[in-house]
């Protein structure tokens, strides 16, 4: 008897039968926002600034959520994110090196399915992430244009 309960044990719970099948299972939520935070130690200061506070918030506002499709959406699209960051930091001989991590870009029928919200949120994120991202000359540029704005105005006296 019991060898038919193991037989029947291992039968019922398969292995994934690629590798890309096996990186698709959810990790659980706190390990995944470990392992998110580790990863964004590689990318530039800028770069992890951003994605770790986008990462915190994001978590927090989803610890309340109830609906199992939600929580199951959410989990595997971080996890998605985290393996294609994960593939940009090449180990070899012990060693890391980093690749720079470009993103990709989004597929329209992915577009199609946000709601409205959701498009306004990225939207937001875009001009976010060009003011972050601006050359130092065009940092520079914009001060002399500031400061040349803020000396017109004290010499006609319309800054007050």
């Amino acid at each position: 008897m019991r060898s038919t309960l193991v037989r029947l044990a291992s039968a019922s719970a398969p292995l994934p039968l690629s590798v890309s099948q096996a990186s698709v299972q959810i990790i659980p939520p706190i390990p995944l926002y470990r392992r998110l935070l580790r990863a964004h130690r590689h990318l530039p200061l800028e770069m992890r600034f951003m994605g770790d506070s986008y990462i915190k918030s994001e978590f927090r506002l989803t610890r309340t959520t109830d609906n199992p499709l939600h929580i199951i959406g959410f989990l595997s699209q971080w996890k998605l994110y985290l393996d294609d960051l994960e593939s940009s930091i090449v180990q070899s001989d012990g060693t890391r090196r980093v690749q720079p991590w470009k993103g990709k870009k989004l597929d329209s029928e992915a577009f199609e399915k946000l709601s409205k919200e959701q498009v306004g949120q990225l939207y937001e994120l875009m001009h976010a992430t060009k003011e972050v991202w601006k050359s130092p000359e065009q940092l520079e540029q914009e001060a002399q244009v500031a400061g040349e704005a803020t000396t017109e105005n004290q010499k006609t006296g319309s800054g007050r």
